[in-house]
């Protein structure tokens, strides 16, 4: 069939093309709008599974910078899913799967030594991020109960970059952070990108420190930014908007 050259035929093809290719335009965008939670989710369980990967090759260090990335992806999901009204079960799940993924599994192999007795505790350091994860409900809105894993694995990470993966300090960290986590203190939420505009920067400062690779001093800005949300979790960190 022959396109018809008219003015009015070539007008309607062109309505046409233009309207095709601004419907896809726009599809893309709403696609990318609807699982902009998703992707850092995503993004995050990749920083957990590359880490694992860094652990099993000896590449410990890395391995723990990758789990402060995580830790800034996961702060950042929720907050990006609420603004853009994108919540959902699946959502959830993902996000649940990559947590435990990163700052259980991830997290756990950090003890890596030949040891029963680390073996143990790292089986018993997993079990804890599941319970925290699975079973751990405030019943309070805006707060959790049990400490939050991301937390946890925010100082296990800068402990072990600090102190060259030391085994003692790192084994009575791991019991501390598994002994927060199965305790039922309620903590807030910690809604960081929802909040206060100081909260924000503290944020902010986390991620330009990654990004600058100011070593140590992203570890000690990451630890004392994780211990004050253990130590003062109502004076501080609780959620105003």
């Amino acid at each position: 069939m022959l396109m018809d050259l008219s003015p009015s035929g070539f007008g309607d093809f062109a309505r046409k093309v233009f309207h095709r290719e601004f419907s896809s335009h726009y599809e893309t965008i709403e696609f990318a709008r609807k699982n902009a939670a998703n992707f850092l989710s995503m993004a995050n369980l990749l920083m957990g599974l590359s880490s694992i990967l860094c652990t099993l090759n000896g590449s410990w260090q890395c391995a723990a910078w990758l789990l402060l990335i995580g830790f800034m992806l996961d702060l950042a999901d929720g907050a990006v899913a609420r603004q853009l009204n994108t919540c959902s079960a699946l959502g959830a799940k993902l996000d649940d799967f990559a947590d435990f993924t990163s700052f259980g599994l991830a997290t756990a192999l950090l003890l890596h030594t030949n040891s029963l007795l680390d073996a143990l505790l790292v089986v018993v350091y997993v079990l804890a991020v599941l319970t925290r994860l699975c079973f751990y409900s405030s019943g309070i809105p805006f707060m959790y109960r049990g400490l939050p894993c991301p937390y946890a694995s925010a100082i296990l990470a800068c402990a072990s970059l600090l102190t060259g993966s030391h085994t003692v300090v790192l084994r009575a960290i791991f019991i501390i952070m598994i002994l927060f986590m199965i305790d039922q203190g309620v903590y807030p939420h910690d809604k960081i990108l929802e909040s206060q505009l100081w909260k924000k920067m503290v944020f902010a400062g986390g991620v330009a420190m990654i990004v600058c690779s100011f070593y140590p001093l992203a570890c000690l800005y990451h630890l004392v930014w994780s211990m004050s949300y253990i130590l003062f979790p109502d004076v501080l960190w609780s959620f105003k908007v």
